[in-house]
């Protein structure tokens, strides 16, 4: 009986002797944030000889300049782009917003012929022809324009002669004083030099290599004409 009372306390006193003690809260890490990043690849638009004319269409539509200035360091020839030959002049203005043509070189001179441009071996060249893609212009020699002097002609020929003097990232201004009119019908005249033919003059006459690239590298830049 002595037993069971000392048993009865034991049993009350410890399981009272949890009523009122603090509860310890509960600690719950911080979940951390999972920095996630997705790269977007952006699609890289390129010219070829299937979507040239149909971007030319519409970006003729909305890029209406047709006044440049080419920058030398003999002078500045300013050119006016003839407007009824729209894919020529449109891709001219493209090629100089994207400043395709800045840095480049007159790599062709004929004394008393024509001073020739945009084009080089340069690896600068090549990889920014490579941003914008490789493609031909069709001719467009119906439009009444001769080979007069002065004149800005875009060698494209009516034969096939792919990626080469039918390039669009060329160019050539006729030097000649009677005018170049063997040329007309095979390339593709797109604007005429309304100052600085005194400069054509004086490029044409500097001496040239074997391959009439001038001794002395003519570079150039061109601007729009606001």
């Amino acid at each position: 009986m002595h037993f069971l009372r000392i048993l009865l306390i034991s049993v009350i006193f410890f399981s009272c002797k949890g009523i009122g003690s603090k509860v310890e809260p509960v600690k719950y890490k911080k979940e951390k944030k999972i920095k996630t990043s997705v790269k977007v690849k952006k699609e890289i638009f390129l010219l070829n000889d299937k979507n040239a004319i149909p971007f030319f269409f519409e970006y003729e539509k909305s890029n209406k300049e047709n006044k440049v200035i080419i920058t030398t360091n003999y002078g500045d020839i300013e050119i006016e782009l003839f407007k009824n030959t729209p894919y020529h002049r449109a891709n001219f203005i493209y090629l100089t917003k994207k400043k395709y043509f800045n840095g480049e070189f007159f790599h062709r001179v004929v004394k008393d012929f024509i001073i020739q441009g945009g084009n080089s071996d340069n690896k600068s060249t090549s990889k920014k022809r490579r941003s914008i893609g490789k493609y031909l212009l069709p001719p467009d020699t119906k439009k009444g324009y001769k080979h007069h002097r002065g004149i800005i002609s875009m060698p494209s020929s009516e034969m096939e002669n792919p990626y080469k003097l039918a390039s669009p990232y060329e160019f050539f201004i006729v030097q000649k004083t009677n005018g170049a009119y063997h040329l007309d019908g095979n390339y593709t005249p797109f604007g005429r030099v309304t100052k600085g033919m005194s400069v054509v003059d004086v490029i044409s006459n500097l001496e040239t290599d074997n391959r009439d690239w001038p001794l002395d590298n003519v570079r150039f830049n061109i601007e729009l004409i606001k």
